[in-house]
């Protein structure tokens, strides 16, 4: 069932969880803020204000004390000097007075007790003080002692009263101070630990949160998920949770479908694809077990086939040498032509019997030396050079892995080959050369001849597939066919360069020994830019220059081992004419 789509997103959830919490926690950060600042007027009140009047309170007293006692002694010793205590402490009041006056802006109650503290004294000192003093200047120490009376005392104590009370409302004031800090501190402290708890309730609501809209849906998708990667493809996916997770849900299940649908048509492109392997492995194991015995046939007729047409020749020679002239002209033409069948089937079947047995009768991969193959291929075909009057050339050629057998059959084919399709009333030149091209020798047999269009190219290479009659060139048309079976044999290719400006240039691949790589890697040309390279750098240009060369020289006679005197380093030349 798709599950339905609704609610809150996870991000409003959250952005509204955190903008409550902020909300919550800027109010409190501001009620904080709010009695923090009032708690240290309090304490400024306490600190600065009411334990500063407590203490000039005290020093109003003792200044008042001093007076009082000044009086006192001045009416008995009469001796000004003792007024000074009187004077001092007049002073210490009116300084202490005005200090007071400057911390009472918040506390009216205290002011009025100093006002009646001021009152008392202005009373005393008009009433009693003052009076004594004169007295006791005009009259003497007795009359000024007979001032001083219970009513004076009393008088004075009424002052000291009032600075009792004084002291009373200053203390009063200073304990309501430090309770207003107490307060205000604890509640600094209830704020703090609402905004912890704030904070902490916040915290474990958006873990719970977290918990029931991410973390649940998510494990519960991963395990979906998992179940369809373990194989399951048909698995249903569906997501609980936020709006978001539902999506990813079904997004996810829309591509578990499509993956699905996907390997079920890879499931049966596979099945067709091992159908058709298993055909065609049962196809290629027929072709193989027919070529083998199409193989063996060709080479068992072709050797059964022996016996026989070497009876026909023999015996078609016999009547051609027993009774050449003695019967008529169109006899001697049948027996003619009885003699050359017999012998081109014969040509025929030898090259089919080379064909089939290459691959077939293998001696092993050795190291040979392409150099010495040459000078074999350079005997074999010294007959046809003598007749055609062909000069044969090749350069420094590599060693390579092969069977020598096979790619002096090779070779010899190719050089016969530019030997038999010469230009008329033109002397044949034909040259070999090799260049190292990646991790394979490219070799090439370049002649002067008549040269091969282009769209012959590959046809050449089909066995008994001829370009001209047999007439004009003979063969069996299957030389080069044997070029191309050894060249693969020995993993190889073959084609012809149809970009040669004259003559017919055909070329093949070798694998190269590893250490002709590895020296070819580790060579810098830039470091020895005039030194020789081995091989052939431009066989389709340098071939012909070659060839001009020689014919330059035909005229002298030159031994197949004989390096020329033209100065090309490691060039060899076998000339015949």
């Amino acid at each position: 069932m798709k599950p339905v789509i609704g609610g809150w997103s996870l991000r409003r959830r959250v952005i509204t969880l955190l903008t409550v919490v902020g909300v919550l926690l800027i109010g409190l950060a501001a009620a904080e803020a709010a009695m923090a600042a009032r708690n240290r007027t309090q304490i400024d009140a306490v600190l600065n204000q009411t334990g500063p009047l407590r203490v000039q309170s005290q020093e109003l007293l003792n200044a008042l004390l001093d007076q009082e006692t000044a009086i006192r002694g001045y009416a008995v010793s009469g001796d000004p000097a003792d007024l000074s205590p009187y004077r001092e402490g007049l002073e210490q009041e009116k300084t202490v007075v005005a200090s007071m006056r400057t911390l009472l802006d918040d506390y009216p109650q205290i002011g009025q007790e100093l006002r009646i503290v001021e009152e008392q004294t202005a009373q005393w000192r008009q009433s009693v003080a003052e009076p004594v003093i004169t007295t006791t200047e005009q009259s003497g120490t007795r009359a000024g002692q007979a001032l001083v009376t219970e009513a004076a005392r009393q008088q004075f104590d009424q002052v000291r009263s009032a600075v009792n009370d004084l002291q009373e409302e200053i203390l009063t004031a200073r304990e309501q101070a430090a309770s207003n800090v107490r307060t205000s501190s604890n509640i600094l402290v209830v704020l703090l630990i609402v905004a912890a708890l704030v904070v902490v309730v916040a915290g474990a609501l958006l873990l719970l949160s977290l918990d029931r809209m991410v973390i649940r849906p998510l494990i519960g998708l991963a395990d979906q998920v998992r179940e369809v990667a373990e194989g399951d493809y048909q698995h249903g996916i569906a997501t609980t949770g936020p709006p978001e997770f539902v999506r990813l849900g079904e997004d996810v299940d829309a591509m578990r479908q499509k993956i699905a649908a996907d390997l079920a048509e890879v499931r049966a492109a596979r099945e067709r694809i091992e159908w058709v392997n298993s055909q065609l492995q049962k196809q290629a194991e027929e072709l193989t077990r027919s070529n083998r015995d199409l193989e063996q046939f060709a080479y068992v007729a072709s050797h059964d086939l022996q016996e026989p047409l070497r009876k026909v020749a023999s015996f078609c020679q016999l009547l051609q040498r027993r009774y050449a002239g003695q019967l008529d002209e169109r006899a001697d033409q049948y027996i003619a032509f009885a003699v050359d069948g017999a012998q081109r089937m014969q040509r025929l079947i030898n090259d089919l019997l080379a064909f089939s047995r290459i691959g077939r009768l293998t001696t092993g991969f050795v190291e040979v030396d392409l150099n010495k193959v040459m000078g074999d291929v350079a005997g074999q075909t010294e007959a046809a050079r003598q007749y055609a009057d062909a000069e044969l050339t090749w350069t420094e050629l590599p060693v390579i892995s092969g069977e020598e057998p096979l790619l002096t059959n090779l070779l010899a084919n190719l050089v016969s080959n530019s030997i038999k399709f010469r230009r008329p009333d033109v002397p044949s030149k034909v040259h070999v050369s090799a260049r190292l091209v990646g991790s394979e020798w490219e070799i090439t047999c370049q002649d002067n001849g008549i040269g091969i269009e282009p769209e012959f190219a590959d046809k050449i290479f089909v066995i008994f597939q001829r370009l001209h009659s047999k007439d004009a060139y003979p063969g069996t048309g299957i030389g080069l066919a044997i070029v191309k079976k050894i060249v693969e044999y020995h993993g190889g290719r073959v084609w012809v360069d149809t970009d040669v400006p004259e003559g017919t240039a055909i070329r093949f691949t070798l694998p190269a020994l590893p250490q002709d790589v590895e020296a070819a890697a580790a060579a810098d040309p830039a470091d020895e830019p005039n030194a020789p390279t081995v091989g052939d750098p431009t066989p389709s240009t340098e071939a012909p220059a070659a060839l001009e060369e020689q014919a330059d020289g035909a005229d002298q006679p030159d031994r197949a081992d004989e390096r020329p005197e033209s100065g090309r380093t490691g060039d060899m030349r076998e000339t015949v004419g």
